[in-house]
């Protein structure tokens, strides 16, 4: 992987049309929420994430800046927390991007968006699409993931268009002043800061393939940047442009992008735009799927070669040489978690309850990773590795991005155990969440302690 294909991975991997819809459902207030999430937080974690896989360009990533930093048993856990995110995430972004894909057969077939049925086995048709291609390689692989960033950008610049278009010649759907921008402190406003941290979260994903950029010292800083700023930039300007097409309460928080587009494009009378676009962010969210599993699947793999995992997970493949017991293992998962995430909740209420376990178990290991960063600040060869890019500042300059990141991204794991108020039964609604994030910890420690106990025992019998 080149410069081109870090920087689309990166795009596919972070930016999402499902984060745009959910800001502008809530209101004009996202604006300046966006603003405060770029400085405060995805700047910090960028420039961390930078330093860190300039320092270590090892396979695994943030598996081995928190192993590095913390030891085998805390690189372990962040790294098994990194990898059982995806069964939740999966299900919640291929629920998502299929309910935007209706769109691809016009108005006519929106109702599909909230038809669980069809969400349901479209997820599973477009998971094996983005595993088949990935457990053929990323020779292959990163195409699609090439596409992804390049889907995924577009049709945003399609909606400004329309949207730009509209307000010129009809005026916006909804009022801008600086003061409706600006956040209203209230508690739903507080509830979705968790959402909007974790819509700038990804940037540490290609990291774990280290092994497999050319020259990662110099392709990742300079491909995690520019990135970083078109990511930032259109978040912003397309929600505005999405607000400015369709007032805030009538736009749904899973495909809001293509009910502003399709209902742009029909008053323009260009109705096979919106058909486009759909096709499009479908193409895009599956290279968003398929950069995850390229990613994510050589956390366990890497786990597995250091035998705190079952062996297994550590082989591969003979012939496409990628680690197709991960890659397997986590679609299975994701794929039964999927299924469990429909029992007795609307399509809506199944969506946020994925969202907020994928929050909590995806932030645990940014908590170590933004440590990581501030004690390996301590070792003097952060001095003498010429080749690394680091945060400016010396350590205050590390204290001060680890520091901040760390303690947004803590806030957010205690929001999002607290149920939004749409949630009916919001006992029922915490349980789920609790579930869904100790049962998965609980079982990753299980199996490093069975195999911290084999290592040791073989060590003893050498």
């Amino acid at each position: 992987m080149g410069f081109w294909d870090v920087l689309l991975f990166n795009i596919a991997a972070v930016l999402g049309p499902r984060w745009i819809a959910a800001a502008a459902h809530n209101g004009t207030s996202s604006i300046s929420l966006w603003i405060f999430a770029a400085l405060l937080f995805f700047l910090p974690t960028a420039l961390i994430i930078v330093e860190l896989s300039t320092r270590f360009p090892a396979e695994g990533g943030l598996y081995v800046w928190s192993k590095e930093a913390f030891g085998d048993f805390h690189g372990f856990v962040a790294g098994w927390a990194y990898w059982v995110y995806t069964f939740f995430y999966f299900p919640g972004l291929l629920t998502a991007s299929v309910a935007m894909s209706v769109y691809i057969g016009g108005q006519k077939f929106a109702w599909l968006a909230g038809n669980r049925q069809y969400l349901f086995w479209a997820s599973l048709g477009l998971l094996a699409v983005a595993v088949i291609l990935n457990l053929v390689g990323l020779n292959i692989g990163k195409w699609l993931q090439n596409a992804g960033g390049v889907s995924t950008y577009v049709p945003l610049l399609m909606l400004l268009g329309i949207a730009t278009y509209l307000w010129v010649h009809r005026g916006s759907a909804t009022q801008f002043s600086f003061k409706s921008s600006l956040p209203v402190w209230n508690w739903d406003t507080v509830n979705f800061w968790p959402t909007i941290a974790f819509a700038f979260s990804g940037m540490e994903l290609v990291c774990a393939m280290s092994e497999e950029v050319r020259e990662p010292r110099k392709t990742f800083p300079r491909a995690i940047y520019a990135s970083a700023g078109l990511i930032a930039v259109i978040y912003i300007i397309a929600t505005v442009g999405l607000l400015g097409l369709l007032p805030a309460g009538m736009i749904d928080e899973r495909n809001g992008v293509f009910q502003g587009i399709s209902n742009g494009s029909a008053i323009l009378g260009i109705v096979w735009f919106g058909v486009v676009a759909a096709l499009l962010v479908t193409v895009g969210n599956a290279g968003g799927v398929g950069a995850t599993v390229a990613g994510v699947a050589r956390i366990p793999f890497v786990a597995g070669i250091d035998h705190y995992l079952p062996s297994f997970f550590g082989k591969i493949h003979p012939r496409w040489k990628t680690p197709h017991i991960s890659i397997l293992i986590q679609a299975g998962m994701s794929a039964l978690f999927l299924a469990l995430a429909q029992i007795k909740a609307k399509p809506e209420e199944a969506y946020r309850t994925l969202v907020d376990i994928t929050t909590i178990l995806y932030f645990v290991p940014f908590l170590y990773m933004y440590g990581a960063v501030i004690r390996l600040a301590y070792r003097a060869d952060r001095k003498t590795s010429g080749q690394a890019v680091l945060i400016p500042g010396g350590k205050a300059g590390v204290w001060i991005a680890g520091l901040l990141a760390f303690f947004i991204t803590l806030g957010s794991i205690v929001l999002s155990v607290i149920p939004p108020g749409e949630v009916e039964n919001k006992t029922v609604f915490e349980l789920k969440i609790i579930a869904g994030t100790v049962i998965p910890i609980a079982a990753g420690l299980l199996l490093y302690w069975r195999g911290a106990r084999r290592k040791k025992m073989e060590a003893q019998n050498a």
